[in-house]
């Protein structure tokens, strides 16, 4: 077997040790004579597997008792409209903070509910940094605060933890650097998170929400995406995305025996320092993000003569090195280099850049 290192922003790479015990599952699953995807998910195999599933997330979040879990359809980009349909709660105002290209679709998307105050955006200086909390200008009548901590397109992530000056919830989009470091739960009111970037297959959204603010869905929210609904019905009031809440649960499971967040937050960052370093060092490569405000999971950055650009990245493939293209709307070169993306991989981009370097810079 020839696996490539692969620097897919998502669906993104999974452990290999994870990818290995769902193979040997697949045709008998704990000894049924079924795989996991055959069985009902409100039989007691299922129920059981999705509460160990929850039970493992919990416990590696360290996320209070007074929060719940929902696995849910649709990615974040269901959530753009899910949140504000149940957490409006009769106001009229929601603040965002605009930091790129995800944080742009939900503000969109947003604003088909509800008045969007775009409280901060480094949108005029193309996205290179988070606005600092002494720039935002909160509204007092917002229902929620809604912030994306880490930017997988631009390369932008949350170094620090956001506030609320008037006792707003804080509402983050997670989806690309959730489990890569401990977080403090209690921080926020909601989080959300697509599974494909360091929790599993595409195909479930991972939900933690404050129970003080379930329960008053807009009337004109689907039923299916009222949080009060699915959590009275365990994520089981339509039929789950079965699989997925496997895999992800192997995946807890997986990062558990890694030494949990905290060490898995080590990794990160001598991944992401090497990666960062190496740039840094040199003038052929250019990474245009504030360092303050670098994403360790996505490290976008440019050649100084972007007509080379294609060569480098045939150059990547043809060595091992998957899917570094940079997103259609800025280009360039993009690793990212979730959880399962090892030291030895993070190395050999590095030999790739630098060799690359010798013979054209």
């Amino acid at each position: 077997m020839n696996r490539v290192f692969n620097f897919s922003p998502g669906p993104a790479a999974l452990p290999e040790e994870v990818l290995s015990q769902a193979s040997g599952e697949m045709l008998d699953w704990h000894g049924i004579g079924m795989s996991i995807m055959e069985v009902s998910h409100r039989g007691k195999d299922f129920m059981a597997l999705a509460q160990q599933a929850e039970a493992d997330l919990r416990d590696l979040l360290d996320i209070p008792s007074n929060y719940k879990v929902l696995f849910m359809h649709g990615g974040a980009i269901a959530q753009n409209a899910i949140v504000p349909l149940n957490l409006l709660r009769g106001k009229t105002v929601a603040d965002y903070v605009d930091t790129g290209s995800w944080s742009t679709k939900s503000i969109n998307e947003a604003r088909r509910y509800c008045t969007v105050n775009v409280i901060a955006s480094s949108k005029g200086e193309d996205y290179v940094r988070v606005p600092k909390q002494s720039e935002w200008q909160p509204s007092k009548d917002a229902a929620y605060i809604h912030v994306c901590t880490n930017e997988t397109i631009g390369g932008l992530e949350y170094q620090w933890t956001p506030t609320s000056s008037f006792d707003v919830p804080i509402v983050a989009d997670m989806s690309s650097h959730i489990l890569s470091r401990p977080i403090d739960v209690s921080s926020y009111g909601l989080i959300y998170a697509g599974a494909q970037k360091n929790i599993g297959q595409a195909g479930v959204t991972i939900v933690i929400v404050r129970e003080d603010l379930i329960g008053q869905a807009h009337s004109h929210c689907p039923t299916v995406f009222d949080y009060k609904t699915q959590i009275e019905n365990q994520s089981m009031f339509n039929t789950p995305a079965t699989y997925a809440i496997y895999m992800a649960g192997l995946v807890f499971q997986w990062l558990k025996r890694q030494g949990g967040l905290v060490a898995m937050e080590q990794r990160n960052i001598e991944k992401a320092d090497l990666l960062y370093d190496a740039l840094d060092h040199s003038d052929f490569y250019i990474t245009k993000v504030c360092k303050e405000d670098r994403s360790r999971m996505n490290v976008t950055f440019f050649l100084e003569d972007d007509g080379l650009t294609p060569v480098f990245l045939a150059g990547a493939s043809q060595r091992g090195l998957a899917n570094l293209k940079g997103h259609k709307l800025v280009g360039g070169v993009r690793a990212s280099i979730y959880n399962s993306m090892s030291v030895e991989g993070v190395r050999a981009l590095i030999a790739w850049m630098n060799e690359f370097e010798l013979i054209h810079g």
